[in-house]
This record gives structure tokens, sequence and C-alpha cells, in this order.
């Protein structure tokens, strides 16, 4: 059993939200987009060394350009993972992920209606697929969010992931 750090830029889903600016300009926020980090264990089985199981929980965060609100969308994403160490650098792992505490927190602003333009989502469960190269991978996520009027949001994302385990493996 290992100490796992890990890490991704992760990009894709739909649009749960846009900003405009007052010039003009828009930006969105995607629901498959983010920065995140995390922290778990990997477990090592001794007959058969290349099997690894991974699990982790981190903290997704995506926020915009925004400089006088602090609007955000966040997550506490959970993975749970098995990975195939094909040579000694060279990992393929696919697995389950949740994301609970999905929150859109608009800083006090209301949407067009007038409305709290803050939003929660159901935790959602989808699945985990990476590739990885001596601590530094590619990843596809395929999952939905739905929100508290049972409209659903594609979070699929496609990542960027670093990862390492300590101790260093021998």
């Amino acid at each position: 059993m290992r100490f796992l750090l890990g890490g991704a830029f992760e990009f894709g889903g739909d649009e749960v939200g846009t900003v405009t600016f007052t010039n003009g300009d828009e930006q969105s926020i995607r629901a498959g987009q983010g920065v995140a980090i995390a922290v778990g264990a990997e477990f090592q089985f001794r007959k058969l060394e290349q099997l690894r199981l991974r699990a982790t929980v981190g903290y997704k965060y995506v926020t915009t350009a925004a400089d006088n609100v602090h609007i955000r969308l966040t997550r506490v994403p959970l993975h749970f993972t098995a990975n195939w160490m094909a040579t000694e650098k060279l990992r393929f792992g696919a697995g389950i992920v949740k994301h609970q505490a999905v929150k859109l927190n608009t800083d006090g602003l209301k949407d067009m209606n007038g409305n709290s333009g803050n939003a929660t989502y159901d935790a959602s469960t989808g699945a985990i697929f990476e590739i990885a190269y001596s601590g530094i991978g590619i990843s596809y996520t395929i999952m939905d969010y739905t929100d508290k009027d049972n409209f659903t949001y594609s979070a699929n994302s496609f990542g960027i992931t670093i990862s390492g385990v300590l101790p260093k493996r021998k």
C-alpha cells in the first residue's frame, strides 16, 4: 500500500452557466471543466504485481475571469480504479468516479429572471478511463449532473492528469 497524490486539468461538459461581462464578453462555465487535486492510496498485489487498485478523494474547482465576484463550480470527486501496468512506466486504468457536493456559487448574483444564480446538482456516478506514462496521462470521464428541476447536464470531460505514489516503487 502506498500514499497517492494526483491532480488533473479537465475540459468539457455542458454549459451550466454563462457570465456576461460589462464589456459584452461572455465566459461559459462547463460541468466537466476544472482543476482537481486528490489524495488517496494505491494497493499492489504481491502475486500479480501489474495490477494496482487506486482510491482517491479530491476537490475539483473552476472559476471565472470576473474580478468583482467569485463565481465557481466546485465538487468532491471520489475515484476507484483498477490499473494495469503494461510496462514499468505505462499504466492503463478504468473505474468508477462519483462527484459529490456539486455546487455552482454565483456569489450573490441573480439570473436573468431575478432568481438566485446558485445551483446544486445531485451526486453523480460515472466511469473514468486513463492512460499514463511515467505519472503523466490523459483521462476521459463519462457522467451527468442533474439539477433540482431534474434537468440533466453532461459532465463528460477529457483531462490531463499527473499522479505519483510515496514511497517510490522499487
